[in-house]
C-alpha cells in the first residue's frame, strides 16, 4: 500500500514538471514573439516600411520634354509629341501564367505572336522589356485596356518636323530616343535636350501602375531654341534650288542667305534633301555639304586678292595691268585666260575674271599681308556658329607659298573653304570690311560689334567692282529688276584625288542692294551634267530667282527703280 502511494507521488510530481517545461516553454515563445513585435514596432519600422514599398511600388523614368526649334518669327519647325512605349515586367507576366492569352497581346500589339512569345522567354529574369516603342498614345491605350499582367507604358517623346526636307539638313534630326543627331539639334543639344525625372509609384498586383508616391527626381524641359531662320525665304532657297538641280542634272547643291546687317543665317538649303520625318524612306542624304564639304572655291576667290592688292593703297580700281597675250609663266606653269582682255583695268579684270591679272596681282603683293586678310576672313578655320562636325577648310602658311603657289591661290585654287566660309567672307565686303560671326540663332539685341578686318574704303571700292560682274562681266543673270547686285562667279574645276577632272562647280556669291547691301547669299550648283555649266549660267538665275521673293517679303526699297534686268530666267517648278 506504501508503494502505490509513492509511485503515485512520483507520477504526480513528473506531471508538474511536465507542465512547467510546457509552460516555459510557451513563455518562452510568447516573450520571443513579445521582443520581436517590439523590435519590429520600435526599431525596425524603416527597414518595414522600404521592404513594404518594394513589395508595392517601382521607380518609374519620367522622360524630359525636348525644347522646341522655331524659326526666327516664331513658327515651329521641330516639335516633340507625346508617345507611348510599352514595355513588360517578364517576372510578373511569368507569375501570372498567361502564354495562352500572348495570341491576344500580340494581335493589339500588331506584332507577330511568336516573334513576342521568344521575346519573353529569351530574357527570363528581365523587370523591363521594350515591346513596342513610340506608339501613339490612343493606340498604347487600347493595348493598356486589355489589362495584361505586368505590362505598362513608359511616355516618351517623337520629334516632328513641320517642314520637313525644306529645314532637313540645317536642322538634322534625333535618334529614337529624342537625342540630338545631326545639325542644330546635335549642336544644341545641351540646351535642347533638358533632364529626364525619376519618380516612385504604386503598382497594383498585376505590376501595373496605380498612383505616383514620390517624385525623387524632377524632370527639367529642354529650352525651346529660335533660330536666325526665316521659314518664308527658306521656303524660297529650297524650291528654286530644287529646281535649278532637276533642270540642270546636278548632283548637288546648295544656298545660304545672310543678313548682313547681323549676319544672321536667314536660309540654309541643300539638295539632294531627306525627309526626317520618315526615316525608312526619306534616303541617306544626311550630309550638310554647306557645312562639312570644302571645296576649291574657284573665281569667287579672286575678291579677296583683289581686296588685299586694294588693302595696300597701291592697286586702285583704275590701275591698269598688262595681260599682254592671255598667258603668264610662273616657274614651269602657264595660267591663261579663256578670252583674252590684254591691258585693262583692275575692275575690268576682276569683272572678267582674268586669270592672268591675277596672277600679277598675286606676285606683286605681300605675301604675310596678303594671308592675315584671308585668315581674319575666317578661312582656314572653323567658325563660330556652333554647328557641329563644321569643316575648317584648307588655308596654307604664307612661308610655305611657292610662286605657282600665289598664281594658282590667287584664281581659286590650292585653298579649300567650304560654302559657309565663304558666304561669310562676302558678308563681310556687304558689311564695310566688318566682320561678324554667322549665326543661326536669332539675336535679339544690337548685333554684335564685330571686327574691322579690311578698310570701308576697300570693301565700297570692291562692291563698286563687283557691281561691273553683273554689268559688263559674268553674272548678267544675276540681275534683279530695280535693284544694283554686286557679286562674282565661279566655275571650279573638281579634283578627284590630285587630279583635276572634266567635272565642275557653278557658284555665284552675291549681295544686294549694292548700294547699301541687306542680304548676302551664295549659290553652289555642283556638278550639272546639262549643256551648261558655268557659275554665270547655272548658279546666278538661281540667286535672283530667290532675293526676288525675299526682297519683297523683307520690303526692301529697290535702290534703282529705273533699272531693268537684261535677263531673268526663272527655273522650272519641282514637280
Amino acid at each position: 500500500m506504501k508503494i502505490h502511494r509513492t509511485e503515485a507521488h512520483n507520477n504526480a510530481r513528473q506531471f508538474r514538471l511536465r507542465g512547467y517545461v510546457v509552460a516555459a516553454l510557451f513563455a518562452a515563445a510568447a516573450g520571443g514573439l513579445i521582443g520581436r513585435a517590439a523590435y519590429l514596432q520600435f526599431f525596425a519600422v524603416d527597414y518595414l516600411q522600404k521592404k513594404g514599398m518594394n513589395a508595392t511600388s517601382k521607380l518609374v523614368p519620367v522622360k524630359a520634354r525636348r525644347g522646341t526649334i522655331f524659326d526666327r518669327n516664331g513658327e515651329a519647325l521641330a516639335v516633340s509629341v507625346p508617345v507611348d512605349s510599352i514595355v513588360i515586367d517578364v517576372p510578373e507576366m511569368k507569375k501570372a501564367d498567361v502564354e495562352d492569352s500572348l495570341p491576344t497581346l500580340a494581335h493589339v500589339l500588331q506584332v507577330d505572336a511568336g516573334w513576342l512569345e521568344n521575346k519573353i522567354t529569351s530574357q527570363p529574369k528581365s523587370h523591363r522589356v521594350l515591346l513596342k516603342p513610340r506608339m501613339d498614345p490612343d493606340d498604347a491605350a487600347r493595348v493598356m485596356a486589355l489589362r495584361f499582367p505586368g505590362v505598362s507604358t513608359e511616355r516618351a517623346y517623337k520629334r516632328y518636323y513641320s517642314a520637313g526636307e525644306v529645314t532637313s539638313h540645317l536642322l538634322g534630326m534625333t535618334d529614337y530616343d529624342d537625342k540630338g543627331q545631326e545639325g542644330l539639334e546635335y549642336g544644341y543639344e545641351s540646351i535642347l535636350a533638358g533632364e529626364d525625372g525619376l519618380k516612385r509609384v504604386i503598382t497594383d498586383g498585376k505590376g501595373r501602375a496605380i498612383s505616383e508616391v514620390e517624385n525623387k527626381h524632377t524632370v527639367r524641359p529642354g529650352e525651346d531654341l529660335y533660330t536666325s531662320i526665316d521659314l518664308r525665304i527658306q521656303y524660297l532657297a529650297y524650291r528654286e534650288l530644287k529646281a535649278a538641280v532637276q533642270l540642270h542634272g546636278a548632283k548637288a547643291g546648295s544656298v545660304i542667305i545672310v543678313d548682313a546687317r547681323t549676319g544672321e543665317v536667314l536660309a540654309e538649303a541643300v539638295q539632294p534633301m531627306f525627309n526626317p520625318n520618315d526615316r525608312e524612306h526619306g534616303g541617306r542624304n544626311y550630309r550638310n555639304i554647306a557645312m562639312l564639304d570644302a571645296m576649291d572655291p574657284g573665281s569667287t576667290f579672286k575678291s579677296f586678292w583683289v581686296a588685299a592688292g586694294l588693302e595696300t593703297g597701291k592697286l586702285k580700281p583704275d590701275t591698269i595691268i598688262d595681260t599682254g597675250p592671255g598667258y603668264i609663266k610662273v616657274a614651269d606653269r602657264i595660267f591663261k585666260d579663256e578670252h583674252p582682255i590684254g591691258r585693262a583695268t583692275l575692275a575690268l579684270a576682276l569683272a572678267k575674271s582674268s586669270n592672268v591679272a591675277l596672277a600679277h596681282i598675286g606676285l606683286m603683293l605681300n605675301r604675310e599681308s596678303v594671308y592675315t586678310l584671308l585668315s581674319n576672313l575666317g578661312f582656314g578655320k572653323v567658325s563660330e556658329a556652333q554647328y557641329p562636325a563644321e569643316a575648317g577648310g584648307l588655308l596654307p602658311h604664307y612661308s610655305r607659298w611657292t610662286d605657282i603657289d600665289v598664281a594658282t591661290m590667287a584664281h581659286g585654287y590650292h585653298v579649300t573653304v567650304t560654302p559657309f566660309q565663304l558666304v561669310s567672307a562676302y558678308t563681310t565686303i556687304a558689311a564695310g570690311g566688318v566682320r561678324r560671326p554667322l549665326t543661326f540663332r536669332r539675336l535679339d539685341g544690337s548685333p554684335p560689334v564685330g571686327t574691322q578686318v579690311m578698310s570701308q574704303r576697300t570693301a565700297s571700292e570692291l562692291t563698286t567692282m563687283l557691281e561691273s560682274v553683273i554689268t559688263e562681266g559674268t553674272a548678267k543673270k544675276a540681275q534683279i529688276r530695280g535693284y544694283t547686285i554686286a557679286g562674282k562667279t565661279g566655275t571650279v574645276k573638281k579634283r578627284v584625288g590630285k587630279v583635276y577632272v572634266e567635272r565642275f562647280s557653278g557658284l555665284f556669291a552675291g549681295m544686294v542692294p549694292a548700294s547699301d547691301p541687306r542680304l548676302v547669299a551664295l549659290v553652289v550648283i555642283d556638278e550639272p551634267s546639262g549643256a551648261l555649266h558655268q557659275g554665270g549660267d547655272v548658279a546666278a538665275p538661281v540667286f535672283a530667282n530667290i532675293m526676288t521673293g525675299a526682297l519683297r517679303l523683307l520690303s526692301v526699297m529697290p535702290d534703282d527703280p529705273g533699272r531693268v534686268a537684261t535677263q531673268i530666267v526663272q527655273a522650272e517648278e519641282p514637280r
